[in-house]
This record gives structure tokens, sequence and C-alpha cells, in this order.
């Protein structure tokens, strides 16, 4: 189910729960709003549809990858400054992202993953999990 763009800054700001195997329901209603907003958005986070639970969903192209509890376990000692937008929030904002990470999480299916990310993936990832943390970007 599609649901509403959070945009309440209070809210966002607060720190995702885990997630346990029944919110598989909330990570499908993130990746159906995600694929309705696929024309100007590459990525979401649980709060951002009013849950504060710690999934998130990416769009990699024409795929898409859920993320249940996802953790970062590696990053590049390289960063870079870059400047993101978010559905939630308007406008953009200078931010810090790594090159590349390597997260673990648990998938729709809640098998254990564990993936590395580069490039512009690397960034949305990362702009998710501040979401996650309740930082706004």
């Amino acid at each position: 189910m599609v649901r509403n763009i959070m945009k309440d800054l209070l809210f966002l700001r607060q720190k995702a729960e885990p997630a346990v195997k029944e919110d598989i329901a909330i990570a499908e209603d993130l990746l159906d709003t995600l694929r309705f907003h696929r024309e100007h958005c590459v990525g979401m986070a649980a709060n951002m549809i009013g849950e504060r639970k710690a999934i998130i969903a990416i769009a990699e192209g024409n795929r898409f990858t859920v993320m249940l509890n996802p953790e970062v376990v590696k990053k590049s000692p390289r960063t870079y400054k870059t400047s993101e937008g978010c559905l939630s929030i308007p406008g953009e904002r200078e931010v810090e992202r790594h090159d590349w990470i390597e997260v673990k999480y648990r998938d729709m299916d809640w098998h254990k993953e564990k993936r590395k990310f580069s490039g512009f993936e690397a960034e949305i990832v990362q702009h998710e999990l501040d979401h996650l943390e309740g930082k706004l970007v």
C-alpha cells in the first residue's frame, strides 16, 4: 500500500527501533511507496512513511532492495562531499559520504545478507541509514 510521506520533523528526528519479522508488511508498504515516487526518489526509510522501524528501501536501476535492520560493517576511509535532497524535507543539504560501504541486513524473507555498495548506491544507502538515526539530511 502506498503511504503518505511523513514531513513532521519531530517524528523524523526519532531513532528507529529494530525491525522484527512481523514488520515485513511495513517493508512492503515502504517498497510500494518508493515505487510510486520512483520518478523523483531513489531511496526511502520507514520513518518517511510514519513507521519508526529500521527498514530502508533503495532503487538500483529497475531493481529494488529492501533492508531490515541494516548495519554498516565496513566503510571506505576515503570520503567526499555532496549535496542531497529528500522527499520529507524541502531543499538540499551538503553531506559527507564514504566511497563504499559494506552492510549486513535481513532481506524480505528474513534471511541474513551482506553486501558492498559503492558509488551512487552507497550514497543512497548512507542517506537512508541517516534517517534511521534520526538525522535530517
